[in-house]
């Protein structure tokens, strides 16, 4: 015996490894369950474990869409009990995440009750909760009873659960997951039906389509919750085409007018996965910290759908900057991330791309229908054999009476007894059929049937009924078996399955039809300082010397206003703070400055030049509100012009931007808004020569055309107009006088022109 300190002898060896190798064994076992077994879904089913024994329970329940419902304590239950052993709040969890409809795109389970809300709330406890399942649910599990997938044992051996269900619809797309696993994780957001069945009947046609053209059939996710993608295409295509990727989702906001000039932004769709109520903690929390200069107060008007309505600090802020600043500051905007990692075949995780995840799902459909149609095939040859020993007895009648009554052992009578020559006998009073299969003789199955069939079968019109439902499997049969040796046949087959699908959950159903739209990402990520300026009503004065200053309101054209000394008013219009003024030099330079800049009204403001590098040899031309979109005719004291965009034309220095090049003596004289479809130009000459507008080339920067000859002198004016509604000027007393009829002064561009209608100004300007 050993000694007491020492431990007892078992008589048996001890077993050693390196501790290195038992933890890796051990730990890659733990992430090949934690992947295979809970993270990553099925690229054929689109679910987890977990998912799928909640369905095939509630199945196994008959919790059909239009039956009744049962208590959720109820479900979870039998799910833990019989195919998952883990905690029943995991399984409440996970089955109440189905009925979100906030959450999945296609509710997989109908559940009555509170089930939590887009706000963030919990479910309430599974014993005052009730569900069943929905059609998207009985679809994806359509074909279990007819050996459509492989089931395996459950957990103790007792009961078997589908390996994977036979899925009408690529549901993981559709619905979308999400999963961390060891090492990897997954993330793929929901999809619509419709696209994604158009997607995959493409792909039968052309197995190698590109992914450009698949994009065609998905543009993107399609999320519960609506909102706006603003992802470029590029990306989209990239994300696609790698299995990696995201999507920028905005919410959906619209502009409210409250009268009187009054308005607020009301928010009716919030991105996907964004809890409503912690969202407007955080813009409350941006409030309090002045970091939302342009919103005074949010508030939650929500009822059944969403309404989050944004007060603006002033009627006079811009709508589409108070967005910019919250999509840039909270979760109005986000990234919805795409990772495509998923276990293509049941075993192996594979990141995929849209294509393979498609494929995979048709290769499955296809698994699906070969295994349905040889289900159905058995059952069609177990049918005929059953039909054709009923033929035989209706045939034999009388002989299989007397077998029944008299014979001890019924059964093994009827399969020794060679109806052969008993049917030719009967043939004579009957159509022909052909005998039964063993020479003669009736099987086990078809001798059990007869003996199990009723009394009141044994009629005239039953013997017609059984002629017509075996013709009708022959039929039925010989397009199975076309079925199973073509394979054009099966993805026909399968293609019909799948308009038939789409027609139960496409854009015509209820909740069908898209809910997320795509636009164009408006960039106001960095705004500005200056456009957090709250808009308000100014008056531009510019004097002739080129003093500038803005009046508070829009004052009336006739306000008498003072000026220094040999000075006096000649610009004066009504525009906003935010607005960015045009200044165009007799250089030929346009001068950008911001209206929100300009001094005040009090004195008598600051010269231009001291805000632009305008020389002082250089007088201003004009000056007005830069209008984006907008098209300007310049042109040259020398009658040069052309036409060219406002946009192109705003600059962003002091120095300004060179646009009508001048040379020598020459000056830009004239600078007008295009309204029409001709130009009138008038020169130093009093020659007024109209020619069609389309003449003038549009350039960025040149010196032009000629838009009008002179043999001495220069340009005096020049306007765009409409010929329909005539040339218009003012005369000496102010009145506006009209030419209708200008056919004596039309011509080509760079003619001279005839001299001027009577009563045209003296000073040779149209205004």
């Amino acid at each position: 015996m050993n000694d007491l300190t020492d431990e007892p002898d078992t008589g048996q060896p001890e077993l050693s490894e390196p501790l290195r190798r038992a933890i890796g064994e051990r730990y890659l076992t733990y992430a090949l369950s934690t992947i295979m077994d809970r993270a990553l879904p099925d690229a054929r089913d689109g679910l987890k474990p977990v998912h799928r024994r909640i369905l095939f329970a509630m199945r196994e329940l008959r919790l059909s869409s239009t039956g009744g419902f049962r208590k959720s304590a109820k479900i979870s239950g039998d799910v833990m009990g019989n195919y998952h052993p883990h905690g029943d709040s995991a399984i409440y969890d996970a089955m109440a995440r189905l009925a979100q409809d906030f959450n999945v795109r296609y509710p997989l389970v109908d559940g009555q009750g509170n089930f939590g809300n887009i706000d963030g709330d919990n479910p309430a406890a599974s014993r005052y909760t009730e569900a069943r399942l929905t059609a998207a649910a009985e679809a994806l599990m359509e074909g279990l009873d007819e050996n459509a997938v492989d089931f395996r044992p459950n957990y103790d051996g007792t009961l078997e659960e589908p390996v994977v269900l036979p899925a009408a619809f690529p549901n993981l797309l559709a619905n979308g997951s999400s999963g961390i696993a060891v090492g990897m994780a997954t993330s793929i957001p929901p999809h619509n039906i419709e696209e994604l069945i158009n997607a995959c009947l493409h792909l039968i046609k052309a197995p190698n389509a590109r992914d450009e053209t698949l994009l065609e059939h998905v543009p993107g996710p399609d999320f519960p919750t609506g909102g706006v993608i603003v992802e470029p295409r590029e990306s989209i295509l990239a994300a696609y085409r790698t299995g990696r990727g995201g999507f920028r989702l905005r919410a959906r906001w619209e502009r409210e007018d409250l009268g009187r000039g009054q308005w607020q932004i009301v928010v009716t769709e919030i991105p996907y996965q964004v809890q409503k109520s912690r969202l407007i903690e955080k813009i409350a929390e941006l409030l309090q910290a002045r970091k939302l200069p342009l919103l005074a107060d949010i508030r939650d008007e929500s009822a059944d759908d969403v309404r989050l309505v944004l007060e603006p600090k002033s009627r006079n802020v811009d709508p589409d900057l108070l967005m910019g600043m919250l999509f840039r500051q909270s979760d109005l905007e986000l990234r919805v991330s795409l990772n495509m990692n998923v276990l293509i075949d049941g075993r192996t995780p594979k990141v995929c791309s849209l294509r393979e995840v498609l494929g995979a799902f048709l290769d499955h459909r296809r698994e699906v229908l070969l295994r349905r149609s040889q289900h159905r095939l058995e059952k069609i040859d177990h049918r005929l054999e059953v039909l054709e020993g009923f033929i035989t007895a209706f045939l034999n009648l009388d002989r299989v009476i007397d077998i029944i009554r008299y014979d001890e052992a019924p059964k093994a009578a009827l399969m020794r007894e060679d109806w052969g020559r008993a049917h030719v006998r009967a043939a004579s009073e009957a159509d022909y059929a052909p005998p039964p299969p063993g020479e003669g003789e009736l099987s086990e199955v078809q001798a059990e049937a007869i003996l199990n069939m009723r009394l009141r079968s044994l009629r005239r019109l039953e013997e017609i009924e059984l002629r017509r439902e075996r013709d009708a499997l022959i039929e039925e049969r010989a397009g199975l078996e076309d079925l199973l040796e073509n394979e054009t046949v099966q993805w026909d087959s399968i293609a019909g399955q799948l308009r038939e699908t789409r027609q139960k959950f496409g854009h015509k159903s209820e909740g069908g039809a898209r809910r997320t739209r795509f636009a164009e990402a408006t960039e106001v990520e960095e705004v500005p300082l200056e456009a957090m300026i709250e808009r308000e009503p100014i008056t531009v004065v510019c004097s002739k010397m080129g003093w500038i200053r803005a009046l508070k309101g829009h004052v009336a054209p006739d306000t008498a206003l003072k000026f220094k000394d040999g000075d006096e008013g000649r610009f004066l219009f009504h525009a906003e703070t935010t607005d960015r003024l045009l200044l165009f030099g007799a250089n030929g330079r346009f001068y950008t400055l911001s209206a929100s800049q300009l001094p005040g009204g009090r004195g008598m403001g600051e010269p231009v030049r001291l805000m632009v590098d305008l020389p002082n040899e250089a007088e201003i031309v004009d000056l007005f509100i830069h209008r984006p979109g907008a098209k300007l005719l310049v042109a040259s004291s020398a009658g040069d012009g052309f036409v060219v965009a406002a946009d192109d034309v705003v600059a962003q220095t002091r120095a300004g931007k060179q646009v009508l090049n001048v040379k020598g003596d020459v000056r830009a004289r004239v600078c007008r808004t295009v309204q029409g479809d001709h130009v009138a130009c008038v020169g130093e000459n009093r020659k007024v020569l109209v020619f069609a507008l389309d003449e003038l080339p549009e350039m960025g920067r040149g010196k032009g055309v000629r838009l009008q000859r002179y043999k001495d002198g220069g340009l005096s004016d020049a306007i765009t107009f409409t010929l329909s509604d005539g040339l218009s000027w003012k005369d000496p007393a102010g009145r506006t006088r009209t030419q209708s009829d200008l056919s004596e002064w039309t011509a080509r561009r760079a003619g001279a022109g005839r001299m001027a209608p009577r009563g045209f100004p003296r000073d040779n300007r149209f205004t």
